[in-house]
């Protein structure tokens, strides 16, 4: 058996993982500079009860993590800044972030909000150069989001996820075809995802270690030991992930939204930004939907600067301009008079069922 024999079959496969770094932190972060180049940490109680939820680079120095206990983090970083959690906020940036990876491919497997695997291998982009388009996702997510996030990019699901954390923060790695033999020989198991604390310390107890290790013992004997997860970690030791990226969610909206770097009171300037900037988006985002799907409203959302939103739809089979500056008006008038610091545009799609039965496709 050579080295290449499995994951030959995988040669022409481009998956990449792309992770936010310390997300929730980054945005608080984002949101309030004076957290810049402190400790932070999301989540916990004030009266030291509560769990960390996450916690940036500078906090893991002193030893903080994520799923800490509050009063053991404040003991090993005394200065550690916690803030509580502001889910909404972080729903919000996750849909800009994923409507990002919708520019770049239909084959999406998003695994958090903050994390995705991307197959990237029927993009023509970049000369077909999946490194140089993770590259270019990860500065157009800088750019709108202000966060920072890593890729790792491999043939391989599990190889790509771990090259996502090899240069973290804000770093990506690429595994070719030709380098995974030699990459996995010394790659830690502990490294592996699955491979946990105590399946760790019970492999290292055995002798195993690395994925070199595990190339070097017997399919049966770990499977002895670990069961069907001895066959996993053979198969993985070996370059063997067949898996592929699993897109299962059915998209039930598409749209595109905007944060503004200074609030905006006038609706004429709204206008403009639909007509100029949101709506030729839409249009393209949304033009391979609707090619097998119809279209069931049209919405407008606008955040105003005290992050209230509010949602304006209506029932709509195509896209209208003049549809738009209506539901932007009547949600408009419901900020009474506070300026807007987001706005987005989006449609409906209906059912795949009910669009068959529409078609005329149905069975009796």
């Amino acid at each position: 058996m050579t080295q290449y024999f499995y994951f030959r079959l995988y040669m022409q496969r481009k998956i990449a993982h792309i992770d936010m770094d310390a997300y929730y932190v980054s945005i608080e972060v984002r949101d309030n500079p004076s957290l810049a180049n402190k400790p932070v940490a999301v989540g916990g109680k004030s009266d030291r009860r509560g769990v960390l939820s996450t916690c940036n680079y500078i906090a893991r120095q002193y030893g903080v993590s994520s799923a800490m206990p509050t009063g053991l983090a404040l003991k090993k970083c005394p200065d550690l800044v916690v803030v509580p959690g502001r889910m909404e906020v972080y729903k919000e940036t996750s849909q800009i972030i994923h409507g990002i990876f919708e520019k770049y491919t239909d084959k999406i497997e998003p695994l958090s909000l903050d994390e995705a695997y991307l197959d990237l291998s029927e993009s023509a982009l970049h000369q077909g150069s999946a490194t140089l388009i993770a590259q270019e996702i990860r500065e157009e997510i800088l750019k709108a989001t202000g966060l920072t996030a890593s890729a790792g990019i491999a043939p391989l699901k599990f190889v790509a996820k771990v090259a996502s954390d090899l240069n973290k923060p804000n770093g990506q790695c690429t595994i070719a075809p030709d380098q995974i033999w030699e990459f996995l020989e010394t790659l830690p198991l502990k490294k592996i995802p699955g491979v946990g604390k105590v399946t760790f310390e019970k492999l290292k107890a055995l002798g195993f270690e690395t994925c070199g290790d595990i190339r070097r013992s017997d399919e049966g004997f770990l499977a002895s030991k670990f069961g069907k997860y001895g066959h996993v970690l053979w198969n993985r030791s070996h370059g063997i992930d067949d898996r592929e990226v699993q897109v299962t969610r059915i998209r039930k909206s598409v749209g595109v939204e905007r944060t503004f770097e200074f609030d905006i009171s006038e609706q004429s300037e709204l206008e403009t930004i639909i007509i100029d900037k949101l709506l030729p988006e839409l249009k393209r985002r949304s033009s391979k939907y609707l090619e097998t799907r119809a279209m069931n409203k049209l919405g407008v959302k606008v955040k105003f600067n005290d992050f209230q939103q509010t949602t304006k739809d209506q029932k709509a089979n195509e896209i209208s301009l003049d549809l738009l500056k209506v539901l932007l008006s009547e949600a408009i008038i419901r900020g009474q008079g506070k300026p807007v610091r987001l706005l987005g545009i989006h449609i409906g799609l209906q059912e795949p069922e009910e669009n068959s039965v529409q078609l005329g496709l149905g069975f009796e």
